[in-house]
């Protein structure tokens, strides 16, 4: 029973030790997020040289969370371009991926999404520059994402 009641804890603080999804704007304007996974979480402000951040989590309805990032603030609702930063949380693992949809709203800015020692993502010019971006990383570690970077 001891044993048991060890493990137990053991499991629970392994799954509580996840890290951080950071937004960080070194940016001269704000832009807008959203997070994203079976719902639409508030829109939240990123001011120049701001940051925002949440814990890594699991979505059951998606699988995943999408930070939408915009430069208008009702960007989401109105097709305007957005910065995908998304992650899936896997047990031990974080999967993360950079993308764009309805346009590149960092186009001529350098983006990067990183985590401790495990892969980067680099886009030097705020466009994809090809192939996958697709990086996994311990579940314990904060995964990054710079505009402006």
């Amino acid at each position: 029973m001891r044993f048991f009641v060890v493990s137990l804890l053991g499991l629970a603080a392994s799954v509580s030790a996840v890290g951080n999804a950071v937004v960080k704007n070194k940016c001269t304007t704000p832009f807008y997020l959203w997070s994203v996974g079976g719902s639409i979480g508030n829109r939240q402000t990123v001011a120049p040289g701001g940051t925002y951040s949440e814990a890594l989590h699991y979505d059951a309805k998606s699988g995943g969370i999408a930070i939408k990032i915009t430069k208008t603030q009702d960007g989401l609702y109105s097709g305007a371009p957005t910065q995908v930063f998304a992650y899936t949380l896997d047990g031990a693992s974080v999967w993360y991926d950079l993308s764009t949809v309805f346009g590149e709203p960092f186009s001529g800015s350098h983006l990067t999404v990183t985590s401790n020692s495990c892969g980067t993502i680099d886009w030097p010019k705020g466009t994809h520059p090809g192939g996958s971006q697709v990086k996994v990383c311990g579940s314990g570690n904060n995964v990054v994402f710079t505009a402006c970077a």
